[in-house]
């Protein structure tokens, strides 16, 4: 015979402590008192017939019962959650936001391939460079660049750059060097050519002129002004064109990795989706 559920804001209650850690915290989740957080949880006690918590003078703590209770709970909502998720989006896209070149230059050319594996799902691409609070911003997913994993991020690429130049400045380059060149970088990657010089023991007779993107500094470069550091995977069409030429032969790592980052807890389906195709087109084991 099945036991009769107990009230759905108590065990909201209980699940919200074992997530929060806190009566305090779990009040502020639900924008009530401590108190009535406190009367729910006893409520939940009495139908349950059990002790979850052990009530001391200044602190709560879940009991053995009440901890394995709240776990079972917390992965109840989480799937409420996602199925909510699932349903008010009813089809909406699927609100990406990337840096403006790697957008343009690495993702965008690669969405026929998503499409034709998930005709369905569609992605909405916003760029910035300003980190994403997914609690505030209006986006489901988010690339970044950072030397360590942020919270929840997936590791998609390490990030290597070197110098690039139309092919007849690049030829000129690799015979009498960067002398006399101009030097094109961005104002999101400032440091990219001291990191280079650096690592290849290259004096730079010039200071890089920097763009508001990547995106500004290859077009400069492709129109034969100067030479461009940038990542070699976001101008491998202009490699392949003969649009560019490498002036070194191999890329300096920078230390930094590309990041997807998602929403903490339940994902949508299509967050997933686009996941696990970003992980198989960069070639990424799992």
């Amino acid at each position: 015979m099945a036991v009769p559920l107990p009230p759905l804001n108590a065990l909201h209650a209980l699940a919200l402590i074992a997530e929060t850690g806190s009566l305090s915290a779990a009040a502020l989740r639900l924008n009530v008192t401590q108190p009535a957080i406190s009367k729910r949880v006893r409520a939940l006690e009495a139908a349950v017939g059990q002790t979850l918590l052990h009530r001391g003078a200044n602190s709560a703590t879940l009991t053995e019962e009440g901890a394995r209770y709240a776990d079972a709970l917390r992965g109840a909502f989480a799937a409420m959650q996602a199925a909510t998720t699932e349903l008010s989006a009813g089809g909406a896209p699927l609100r990406v936001r990337a840096y403006t070149t790697w957008a343009m230059r690495w993702l965008i050319p690669r969405l026929p391939r998503l499409r034709a594996l998930h005709p369905g799902l569609q992605i909405e691409v916003s760029a910035s460079t300003a980190p994403v609070d997914f609690a505030r911003d209006a986006v489901d997913a988010a690339i970044r660049t950072a030397e360590h994993r942020p919270p929840g991020g997936v590791m998609l690429q390490s990030l290597s750059v070197a110098p690039f130049a139309a092919p007849a400045l690049a030829r000129q380059a690799k015979r009498q060097g960067l002398d006399g060149l101009s030097l094109f970088g961005s104002l999101v990657r400032p440091g990219d050519w001291g990191l280079w010089a650096a690592a290849t023991g290259t004096r730079l007779s010039a200071t890089p002129l920097l763009f508001a993107s990547t995106s500004l500094a290859v077009q400069a470069a492709l129109e034969g002004l100067g030479a461009v550091i940038a990542s070699p995977e976001l101008v491998a069409d202009d490699l392949r064109r003969r649009r560019l030429m490498a002036i070194t032969s191999r890329p300096i790592p920078t230390g930094d990795h590309y990041w997807l980052l998602l929403p903490a807890g339940a994902q949508r389906a299509d967050a997933l989706a686009f996941r696990d195709w970003l992980l198989r087109e960069m070639g990424v084991a799992r």
